[in-house]
């Protein structure tokens, strides 16, 4: 992977992983097209460049995160249904990842939705999310482990049918990503790319680990901060405009931009391109 190739997966990454528009669907098309979906490197770079979205989060909100206790009841309650079914299901879950058809067929499914969605819940003007609308945002949030959802519109579609607004669904979203995203990152990092099983951890083996962390080579060390670093600030700058694209005109473009790209992927599958995630 070269230097320019991973400024581009990291702009995807920032772009997409707060819209609602499924970040797993933007990264197959990149690293395919760049034909590096192969390497061992995309996968690690394609995991690790989502800790620098999540500082976004923390930096552009870091009075939230100063609040009260309540606040973190209510994440740690939200985060805790996909920490359970997260586990339980790894192995469906990843291989449900591996298939870009059924990403494909879930944008065009989740488009369908986010064109009807602001008229479902035009009455939800609640600002304020209360314990019971975080755990219900978090099994929302559940069905974001089938690919191509997207985590964001899960969850902020849950806060809706609670009657929680667009803005403060998504903000609350933006949220939540921190601990899942944080977990599951850490989760996959461990567990998928360095082949290490979480005893090894717990046992503090350090001759396992240093032996595990040979698969990082020193240039990709250069890659993955230059990609934490720009998946930051393009992150930054999308959770900015989609908070004010999203309270002026809602969530219609975002559906019809999923669906155009679902049937973009369906297409591409259809003439035998090589899509892998």
């Amino acid at each position: 992977m070269s230097l320019l190739q991973a400024i581009i997966l990291a702009i995807v990454e920032g772009l997409t992983e707060f819209l609602p528009v499924s970040s797993t669907g933007h990264m197959i098309i990149a690293s395919s097209l760049m034909g590096i979906n192969e390497l061992p490197i995309t996968k690690i770079f394609e995991v690790n460049i989502q800790f620098g979205a999540i500082l976004s989060v923390v930096v552009l909100y870091w009075r939230r995160f100063l609040q009260s206790f309540a606040f973190y009841q209510k994440l740690l309650l939200a985060f805790l249904p996909a920490a359970v079914i997260g586990f339980a299901l790894h192995d469906i879950i990843d291989a449900m990842l591996e298939s870009v058809t059924i990403t494909a067929i879930m944008l065009v499914v989740g488009g369908v939705v986010l064109l009807y969605v602001d008229k479902w819940f035009k009455n939800a003007d609640q600002e304020v999310v209360t314990y019971r609308n975080a755990l219900v945002i978090g099994f929302f949030q559940c069905i974001a482990m089938i690919p191509g959802v997207s985590r964001s519109a899960a969850s902020i579609i849950g806060g809706m049918t609670q009657g929680v607004d667009r803005k403060t669904a998504a903000e609350f979203s933006f949220f939540l990503a921190v601990p899942t995203m944080l977990a599951a990152g850490m989760y996959k990092f461990v567990t998928d790319l360095l082949k290490l099983e979480i005893s090894d951890l717990l046992k503090f083996d350090t001759v396992k680990i240093m032996n595990s962390l040979e698969v990082i080579q020193p240039n990709d060390v250069k890659l993955l901060l230059v990609g934490n670093a720009v998946a930051f600030v393009v992150a930054m700058l999308a959770i900015q405009f989609f908070i004010s694209f999203l309270t002026k005109y809602g969530f219609k473009m975002f559906g019809y931009y999923r669906i155009a790209l679902g049937i973009t992927l369906l297409a591409l599958l259809a003439m035998g391109v090589d899509l892998k995630v």
